[in-house]
């Protein structure tokens, strides 16, 4: 790396959603001669992949807006303690761009760059815009979108706007050239179940008991990996050996993308990490999307999906065990419509996100293009 090197400050917060696209990027712009530093909070100080000498890694105040007066006031207060770090550090580093992946942790060095005029890009997940981003977005330099017709921006944001995709990991990127696996008519279905950070507990209810319900034949032919709660795992376990169904079961799996290439088919819930790991891969996918997001963004990536006809869409209230049953029936008695799907969901996919969000940054690091008023896509070169 050179001594007159660039240096690039990605500000996430410290869970997968923020933090895997985040890796990818810093991973990318360390290939091309970039300096990188990580802005976090506290969660994101321990997390492994930037456990590396070449990122260091930075932990400033932040905090979620919550109800009550008391809340808010505890936020605001963690949020301008974290704006005056923000500041320290960007005095310290001086970088010449500042990338946001959303979220109120990415917020104080975001707002921090803006202050001081450094130019800035947003990085948005999700089919809809984050609280903290669209507060950002006005006086951000680029927008980088996961997806088309994202939900919650303005048109005089739109403007500035590039379709990047959301990036995932390189190893979860390598599985978008490779083919789905073989499935036959007669043959074993292999199903991978997460359900987020810690497990969804909907899943650990209705899958069970509705896979217990295939006939013999066919419950034979299942192969299930599946994450589950801690509190939940044992009783999982027994569920699964009762009804003679082939189960791995783990509270936490650090080989996603090899259960995602052996898999034929995905159940999940909906967030924009998931989404984009699992039309990457080119798996179809059953999403149910957490409920309890007022902007329903889960919802909209599980819905962008769907319409592509990659995957099928289930509200939690309508994942019963018959629903469930009779989708999987349907797979082991057709399984070219999973086939189908799975071409439809590697549609969806953006295996090259990272390098396209790498071109936007050097891009704007080199002072190529700042007018705002222009449409600005150096994303598809080098």
């Amino acid at each position: 790396m050179s001594a007159n090197a660039k240096h690039i400050l990605i500000s996430a917060g410290g869970t997968g959603g923020h933090m895997f696209p985040a890796e990818a990027l810093a991973k990318d712009l360390l290939d091309r001669g970039f300096k990188v530093s990580l802005a976090t909070d506290k969660r994101g100080q321990k997390y492994k992949p930037f456990a590396s000498e070449e990122v260091k890694v930075h932990v400033l105040s932040s905090g979620a807006v919550k109800s009550g007066i008391i809340s808010k006031f505890k936020t605001v207060l963690s949020l301008g303690v974290g704006y005056m770090q923000a500041r320290k550090l960007i005095d310290k580093v001086k970088p010449s761009v500042v990338v946001g992946f959303g979220g109120y942790p990415s917020f104080p060095a975001m707002y921090a760059a803006q202050k001081k005029n450094i130019p800035t890009i947003l990085h948005e997940q999700n089919a809809v815009l984050g609280k903290a981003n669209a507060y950002l977005a006005p006086k951000t330099d680029r927008i980088a979108l996961s997806w088309n017709n994202v939900g919650g921006m303005d048109e005089s944001d739109a403007v500035r706007s590039v379709m990047t995709g959301n990036p995932v990991r390189p190893d979860i990127a390598a599985l978008y050239n490779k083919a789905y696996p073989a499935i036959d008519q007669d043959g074993e279905l292999r199903i991978f179940i997460m359900g987020g950070s810690l497990g969804a507990r909907v899943f650990s209810e209705v899958v069970p008991l509705a896979l217990a319900s295939l006939p013999a034949e066919h419950r034979s032919r299942l192969k299930i990996v599946q994450q589950c709660r801690e509190e939940d795992i044992d009783h999982v376990r027994e569920a699964y050996k009762a009804s003679e169904i082939d189960a791995e079961l783990a509270t936490f799996f650090d080989n996603v993308s090899e259960n995602l290439e052996n898999c034929h088919l995905v159940i999940a819930r909906s967030g924009a990490g998931t989404v984009s790991e699992v039309t990457t891969a080119g798996r179809p996918a059953i999403f149910v999307p957490y409920p309890h997001h007022a902007d329903q963004q889960q919802k909209r990536n599980a819905d962008a999906v769907a319409d592509a006809g990659g995957a099928w869409v289930m509200t939690q209230s309508g994942f019963t065990t018959e629903a469930v049953l009779a989708r999987i029936e349907t797979f082991l008695q057709n399984p070219e419509t999973l086939f189908r799907a799975a071409e439809n969901a590697r549609s969806c996919g953006r295996p090259d996100a990272a390098r396209k969000l790498g071109n936007l940054v050097t891009a704007l690091a080199s002072g190529w293009d700042k007018a705002d008023k222009k449409q600005f896509d150096l994303t598809q070169g080098r």
